[in-house]
């Protein structure tokens, strides 16, 4: 039991390194070696629980896409209005901008790549289905509440709802100005409800 503990300890802490790595030199510019020294150990030990650099990375995504969801559902649930899930949402997906600018450069870098990759694709479809079931749910109790359109469909609704929030997170890391992070996520807050309402 112990020894298990231990190594999933090791594996989190190779992965957290990979993270950082990643976030700082770009997907390209990352190899074991470098995940190695921000995890501070040898290379071997890297080796020892991740086959490659690609094996890293995918378990890296699944590791960075699966604690945001986690974290978004968690605060969606301890809401109950429909805008007070939203908020929830939002706030959640917003941060703050070490922690949004760190997971934007890193997850960008994968997206570039989720085109050609089926593995990459496959995570992230996980990812989007999990914010869509989100969005679903806000927008269902907020049809229920009579605050947002009847027409609207999940089906329509909820892409264009992580459509709005990761839009508008890669327009705030583009301008590279860290004051301008809480203005993104009040025109965000805006937008979508614009949008759950016409």
């Amino acid at each position: 039991m112990v020894k298990y503990k231990k190594s999933e300890e090791k594996r989190k802490q190779i992965l957290s390194a990979a993270f950082r790595a990643l976030s700082e030199h770009g997907y390209d510019a990352v190899t074991l070696q470098t995940i190695a020294d921000y995890a501070e150990v040898s290379k071997g030990v890297v080796h020892y629980y991740f086959a490659s650099k690609e094996a890293v990375l995918v378990e890296l995504l699944e590791w960075l896409t699966g604690k945001i969801s986690s974290r978004e559902r968690a605060a969606v649930a301890e809401q109950h209005t429909a805008e007070g899930k939203l908020n929830a949402y939002i706030d959640s997906a917003f941060a703050g901008p070490v922690q949004n600018r760190s997971f934007y450069r890193v997850y960008l870098d994968f997206l570039s790549r989720a085109s050609r990759s089926p593995v990459y694709r496959e995570i992230n479809q996980r990812f989007y289905d999990s914010c869509a079931g989100i969005s679903t749910e806000v927008l269902l109790l907020g049809q229920q509440e009579g605050i947002f359109n009847k027409e609207l469909t999940p089906g329509r609704a909820a892409p264009l709802i992580r459509a709005v929030i990761d839009g508008c997170l890669i327009q705030w890391l583009m301008a590279d100005q860290d004051e301008l992070h809480t203005s993104f996520k009040e025109s965000c807050h805006t937008a979508i409800m614009k949008l759950l309402s016409v």
